[in-house]
């Protein structure tokens, strides 16, 4: 159960990674072109694109729809994690 929860939590951190790095890419103006930036852009668009489809940018400019990603994602790897140990221990 221990190697489950430690297996979880190490992809909860890289796919927040990504998150970050790809907003990050968002900054410089070809980063998203190159192809580390598509490949992450494979990853990680299909889970921000519901945040933005309901999230407008605010100003036409700032999106704060990654932020708001990023906190579900927490929430959603908490609630899991509180699930499995409730379940198991």
């Amino acid at each position: 159960m221990d190697t489950l929860l430690t297996v979880l939590y190490y992809l909860y951190q890289i796919y927040t990674y990504m998150l970050i790095i790809y907003i990050l890419l968002s900054w410089l103006p070809s980063a998203r072109e190159s192809s580390f930036g598509q490949l992450l852009a494979r990853l990680v668009e299909p889970y921000l694109a519901p945040f933005r489809r309901f999230i407008p940018p605010i100003g036409g400019v700032l999106d704060i729809s990654p932020i708001v990603a990023l906190f579900v994602l927490r929430l959603a790897f908490s609630g899991l994690q509180y699930l499995l140990i409730s379940l198991f221990y």
